[in-house]
């Protein structure tokens, strides 16, 4: 990424300003605005996350932020309240509270002198949720919004639950905000009152995943956030941008058909990270888009950006398959609306034959049955990548043995497709719940399989989330599996493989049985592909440019991390385990003098194919420290289940490291929960 210093306006920096809130609270901000701001009043630019800006965001907040500010505007980056050095406790993600506090945010920006009264609101993944939160909620001074990573409906396309299927990230998010809850404001910011303020929250936050797993179903909990609920509430432009290896671009597919306001897309390889840092490669010019952006919208300068395609995706070449790719080579293409014109259905049968065309006389119906070890899903990645570790999808032949395989001949041209593909089939099982997990590959030449995209359903969510509905055993049901959103080119001589299994542990936790599903291959179940011809068209798109950004924050290394994904196998116990390691090491922020240390594990495990043996536990470790502030939190998290119910056991335990108080623990919590399972 280039590095750029001279800017069209001087910036300060504020390490940080307290903004009231209706109720007396006050969330803490840190800013960059222009010298002369007050003098020439700029649009605010809002960024509004739990992630704390005085550290675990401040190398982030360094490239971009500086950036935006020397283009004009005044840059906010707020700790939600209960999070970083702002008040009060957090006790969940998208309640009312958050979004009152975020209409006091912009009402209080929009009136400082160096504010000309426009806001515009952006953020990646929860900046990202809430600014098109906010955005329906129609504060009168927000004017336009940048979502990043983050999606419309909270329950859909979140990492909570994929077609009805609890997922393994919902552990894993849990996880992250049992860490970030636990820990203490900055004593340099809040004063003596620091550890009043961490007792709050070590006391107050709870247990999160608990919370989710008692919505099980598309309920009321998920509704009132979800901006899926009605489109029409938004009425500011809008920039959804997203990536094929994250776990949220479907929303920007829904966002483009059904809002009523200026708008673009802007899908590429990346997984959950800004298009500037984004990886796989290659990365763009994001923070000029996002200039560009603001100007139009905030500013009012015609900087081009609704002549644009409504839709810039990265047409993915065909690759061998790899858990980590530094670059995926491809090529940009745009549509100028959504759904498009340029996009015709093409249907492959999925027959005892293979994926054969429908015009095909041979494709008679057969009853074909499918009970899938638990060993598959063990190499199929993470549900959003953070391409911290190699977490994408490995070769699918590791786990095509446990399933129902389905292939087409040798391709005599080449065929690319972009958008959503769907996988029908008619259906029956033995057992009230079951599930199914597809996944549409790319085969090589030598045999590699390569996944494109891959989708799962619950078959008690088959008319839908909010009313799910037992199985009938031997009842036979015509479903539809949504597969992700993806834009891929299969080329000459390679052959199209889908593959349907009746489990995908550990990216979706089993049925509360192991149930065998009857499928009927034949012409009672099909694949549908959108398929999109090279247009000349894409020759012109706009040049997204090379990535640039504000210079890096000065960190000093002071410990080697670890990041690894590995699967294995005890062949004495039967016992399968996926471990994942995240420790980023220890490191020095030089502006603060702060030494911090992050380290999140994960285990996946199951015994043999017993559903009931599967297991998911996580640990954290976050220490700051810094003179004679020193704390350390640890957090554990395990979750069981049975046939009937889920079990989570948890633990908190906070220290404040100070030698001559010996290194007491200053907080001790455990909980110990059950939670009926409804048809997950």
């Amino acid at each position: 990424m280039q590095t750029v210093t001279d800017f069209p306006h001087a910036i300060e920096a504020v390490e940080n300003i307290f903004i009231p809130l209706r109720d007396g609270h006050r969330v803490a901000a840190r800013v960059w605005r222009p010298v002369d701001a007050d003098e020439h009043p700029v649009p605010a630019v809002l960024e509004y996350i739990p992630y704390r800006k005085r550290d675990s965001t401040r190398s982030r907040d360094a490239v971009n932020h500086p950036y935006i500010a020397g283009h004009g505007y005044a840059c906010v980056r707020v700790d939600l309240r209960g999070s970083g050095d702002s008040d009060g406790v957090m006790t969940d993600e998208y309640r009312p509270q958050e979004h009152e506090d975020a209409e006091d945010v912009i009402d209080w920006l929009s009136r400082q002198s160096w504010c000309d009264g426009a806001v515009g609101m952006m953020g990646i993944s929860w900046g990202g949720f809430n600014a098109l939160q906010l955005a329906a909620r129609q504060p009168p001074a927000l004017r336009a919004v940048i979502s990043a990573s983050a999606t419309e409906d909270l329950y859909v396309d979140n990492m909570h639950y994929m077609g009805g299927c609890l997922l393994a990230d919902n552990m894993s998010e849990a996880t992250v905000m049992f860490a970030f809850n636990s820990l203490p404001p900055d004593p340099a910011i809040v004063g003596a009152r620091w550890r009043d303020l961490w007792r709050e929250r070590l006391e107050g936050s709870g247990l999160w995943l608990d919370t989710w797993l008692r919505h099980q179903r598309r309920d009321d909990y998920w509704k009132p956030a979800s901006v899926r609920e009605d489109y029409s509430a938004i009425t500011v432009p809008v920039m959804a941008v997203g990536g094929w290896a994250d776990g949220y671009t479907n929303a920007i597919f829904r966002l483009m058909e059904h809002l009523d306001v200026p708008r673009k897309g802007l899908i590429g390889p990346w997984g959950h990270r800004y298009p500037h840092l984004g990886v796989p490669g290659p990365a763009i010019g994001f923070l000029q888009q996002v200039v560009r952006w603001w100007d139009h919208w905030l500013k009012g300068q015609d900087t081009g950006v609704e002549e644009e395609p409504m839709i810039l995706a990265w047409m993915q070449d065909s690759v061998p398959p790899s858990a980590a790719y530094e670059h995926r080579p491809g090529r940009w293409i745009g549509e100028p609306s959504w759904p498009s014109d340029n996009l015709t259905e093409r249907t492959l049968v999925a027959s005892e034959h293979g994926l054969r065309d429908p015009a095909d006389p041979a494709l008679p119906d057969r009853a074909v049955e499918l009970r899938s070890p638990l060993s598959v899903g063990m190499f199929a990645g993470k549900w959003a990548s953070y391409s911290a570790v190699p977490d994408l999808p490995y070769d699918q032949r590791e786990e095509d043995g446990g399933a129902l395989v389905f292939e087409s001949e040798p391709l005599e041209e080449p065929l690319e497709i972009f958008g959503l593909p769907t996988f029908t089939a008619r259906v029956s099982a033995d057992r009230p719940v079951a599930q199914l997990a597809v996944r549409l590959s790319d085969v090589g030449t030598t045999g590699e399989a390569t996944r494109v995209t891959y989708g799962v359903l619950n078959l008690t969510h088959r008319d839908g989330s909010e009313d799910p509905q037992p199985l009938e055993p031997g009842e036979r049901y015509d479903v539809s599996v949504q597969l992700n959103g993806t834009a891929h080119s299969f080329p000459t001589g390679h052959r199209l493989r889908v593959s349907v299994s009746t489990s995908y542990w550990p990216l979706v936790w089993p049925a509360p049985e192991q149930a065998t599903v009857t499928v009927l291959t034949g012409r009672s179940s099909f694949l549908t592909l959108p398929v999109r011809a090279p247009r000349p068209e894409d020759g012109d798109l706009p040049d997204l440019g090379a990535p640039e950004g504000a210079p890096d924050l000065e960190v000093t290394p002071l410990a080697t991390g670890e990041h690894s994904w590995k699967v294995t196998r005890d062949l004495a116990t039967d016992v399968s385990t996926l471990e994942i390691v995240n420790d980023q090491g220890t490191f020095r922020i030089e502006e603060t003098g702060t030494a911090i240390h992050r380290d999140t594990r994960e285990w996946y495990s199951f015994r043999w194919n017993d559903v009931n043996s599967v297991r998911g536990e996580t640990r954290t470790v976050r220490r700051y420290e810094r003179d004679d502030w020193r704390t350390e939190v640890h957090t554990r998290t395990v979750l069981t289940s049975d046939p009937e119910s889920f079990f989570i056991t948890a633990q908190l335990d906070a220290y404040e490291l100070l030698e001559e108080r010996g290194n007491p623990r200053v907080w001790s919590q455990s909980w110990d929960r059950t939670i009926p399972r409804d048809l997950v």
